[in-house]
C-alpha cells in the first residue's frame, strides 16, 4: 500500500494509473471511475498489473445516493474476495476503521489470522443490522474527511462542521474524532482557527475516548502537539509522542512529529524523520518542502536552497513549496522569484495569513519597503477582525529594520500560543534580534521547559 500523497500528486500532474504505478514501482494498481446518477452511484473498479498493463479483474457496483458507506463496504468485501483472503464476519471487522486511523498496516494477516484490515473495513459498522443514524454519521464523516484536506478556509470549516455532526450522531465514531483533532491542528497552523479553540476541541476529543493510549493511538500526535505548543506541558507532550512512536508514517502523524522536533530545535532529528518519510512518500510536496525548511532552521543555507529548488522543479504549483520556497529564496537573495511565488500564493489563497506574511518579507528583502508595509498593514487590520497567525510576520519587520514591531509580533505570538512561535525564535531570518534582552527572554522559555523534564527524569531515576 503506497503513500497517498505521492499517488494523488502524480495524478494531478496528469499521469495515468499505470504510469503512477511505474513511477512508484508498484506491482498492481487499483483504479476506476465513480458515476453519479439521479438516484444512485455506479462504481467501476479494475485491478491492473503494472508490468504489462493487463487488466486482471473488474468489478461493477451500484449503490443508492444516500448510502456511500455501503458502496465502500461492498468494495472492500469484493477486494477481500479478489485477494483470496476471504471476507471475515462482521465481528472481526469491528476495528478495521480504527486500524487505518491508528496507522496500522493495511494488510496484517499475522494479527488477524488472515483477515483483512483495510481503511474502509468498517463494513461491520454500517451493515444492515445497524441503525440509520450510524449510517448517516458514517456518510457525513466521509464528506467531512474529503472537505478538510485543503488550504481553503471555508472548505476546512465545512469539514469541521461535518465531522462534529458525525460525532454527534455517533459518539463511538473514533476515526471521526481522530480526523477532527488533526483538522484542528492544521487550522491552527494555517491560522484558520485560534490555538485556544483548536486545543479545546483536541482535548475534548481525547477526553471522550476511554483508555486513549490503547483505543485511539492515532489521536496522540495531535494531542502531544497541543500539550507542547498550547499547554506548554513538555512532559505530557513527550508521553503522548512516546505512546504513538510505533505508528508508521501518515501525513498527519509525521507532520506533528516533525513540527514538534523543529519547535524543540532538534533540527537534525526532524530532517532525518522527514527523509525517512520521503523514502516512503517521495512525491509529497509538503514533506519535501518541510525538509527544506528544517535545513533552513538548522542554518544549512546551501542545502536548504538546493532542496527548495528541487521542490520547485518537482511541485511548482504546490502551496507548501510556495510558502517555504518564497521565504527561503528571499533569505538567500533570490528576491525576484520569491516575490513572484509569494504573490501568486497570496492570490490563490487570500485568507492564508502565512502567505501574506511571506509576501511582505520577500518584498522587504527586494528593497520594496513601501509595498511590504502596505501588505503588513492589511494583515494588521485583519487582526482586528479575526485571529491571525503571527509566526512569519516578525521576519518581515526585521527585514524592514523595525525591530520593535518584530518584538511586538513575537509577544503577541507567545500570548496566543502561536504554533510557529518556537520555530520563529530559531529562524535565521531573526538573527538581527539576537542579544536583545526581550528576545533572549523568549528564547529562554524552551531551555527552561527542557531542563524541567531533565530534572524530573533525574528525580525518577
Amino acid at each position: 500500500m503506497l503513500a497517498r500523497d505521492s499517488v494523488f500528486n502524480l495524478a494531478q500532474r496528469g499521469l495515468t494509473a499505470q504510469q503512477i504505478g511505474q513511477e512508484l514501482k508498484a506491482d498492481l494498481v487499483l483504479t476506476g471511475t465513480l458515476q453519479a446518477f439521479s438516484s444512485h452511484y455506479r462504481l467501476r473498479a479494475e485491478m491492473i498489473r503494472i508490468e504489462d498493463g493487463t487488466q486482471i479483474w473488474v468489478e461493477d457496483l451500484l449503490s443508492s445516493r444516500s448510502g456511500t458507506g455501503a458502496l465502500e463496504s461492498d468494495l472492500m468485501h469484493r477486494l477481500a474476495y479478489r485477494l483470496g483472503i476471504g471476507v471475515p464476519d462482521d465481528s472481526s471487522w469491528s476495528t478495521g476503521w480504527e486500524a487505518e486511523a491508528f496507522g496500522n498496516s493495511a494488510l496484517s494477516p499475522e494479527k488477524n489470522n488472515g483477515s483483512l484490515e483495510i481503511s474502509a473495513a468498517a463494513a461491520g459498522k454500517i451493515d444492515d443490522e445497524h441503525s440509520p443514524r450510524q449510517k448517516e454519521a458514517y456518510d457525513i464523516f466521509l464528506r467531512g474527511h474529503y472537505e478538510w484536506q485543503t488550504l481553503h478556509r471555508h472548505r476546512m470549516q465545512d469539514g469541521l462542521q461535518r465531522l462534529l455532526q458525525a460525532i454527534e450522531l455517533d459518539p463511538t465514531l473514533i476515526f471521526a474524532k481522530v480526523d477532527l483533532a488533526n483538522l484542528c491542528v492544521a487550522q491552527a497552523l494555517y491560522g484558520f482557527m485560534s490555538p485556544d479553540a483548536s486545543a479545546e476541541i483536541v482535548h475534548r476529543m481525547a477526553e471522550s475516548i476511554p483508555d486513549l493510549p490503547q483505543s485511539a493511538q492515532a489521536l496522540l500526535p495531535a494531542l502531544g502537539w497541543v500539550n507542547f505548543h498550547f499547554d506548554r506541558n513538555l512532559p505530557a507532550a513527550l508521553l503522548a509522542f512516546s505512546f504513538s512512536a510505533h505508528l508508521p508514517h501518515d501525513p498527519w502523524t509525521t507532520r506533528a512529529r516533525a513540527l514538534f522536533a523543529l519547535s524543540r530545535n532538534r533540527f537534525s532529528e526532524a530532517a532525518e524523520m522527514l527523509r525517512a518519510a520521503i523514502r516512503i512518500d517521495p512525491f509529497s510536496p509538503w514533506l519535501q518542502s518541510r525538509l527544506a525548511w528544517a535545513l533552513h532552521l538548522d542554518g544549512q543555507q546551501t542545502e536548504s536552497l538546493e532542496q527548495i529548488h528541487k521542490c520547485l522543479s518537482l511541485f511548482p504549483n504546490s502551496d507548501g513549496t510556495s510558502l517555504y520556497g518564497a521565504a527561503i529564496l528571499a533569505f538567500n537573495g533570490e528576491t525576484a522569484q520569491a516575490c513572484e511565488i509569494a504573490r501568486s500564493l497570496e492570490q490563490r489563497l487570500p485568507h492564508f495569513d502565512l502567505a501574506t506574511a511571506v509576501h511582505a518579507y520577500a518584498l522587504a528583502c527586494s528593497g520594496r519597503a513601501d509595498e511590504a508595509r502596505v501588505v503588513l498593514e492589511r494583515l494588521q487590520w485583519l487582526g482586528r477582525e479575526r485571529y491571525i497567525v503571527r509566526g512569519f510576520t516578525p521576519a518581515a519587520y526585521v527585514a524592514l529594520g523595525d525591530h520593535e514591531a518584530a518584538l511586538a509580533e513575537l509577544r503577541a505570538a507567545d500570548e496566543a500560543r502561536c504554533p510557529w512561535f518556537f520555530q520563529a525564535l530559531a529562524d535565521p531570518r531573526l538573527k538581527p534580534l539576537h542579544g536583545n534582552p526581550e528576545f533572549e527572554r523568549m528564547r529562554a522559555i524552551l531551555p527552561v521547559m527542557e531542563a524541567e523534564v531533565e530534572q524530573d527524569l533525574e528525580m525518577e531515576s
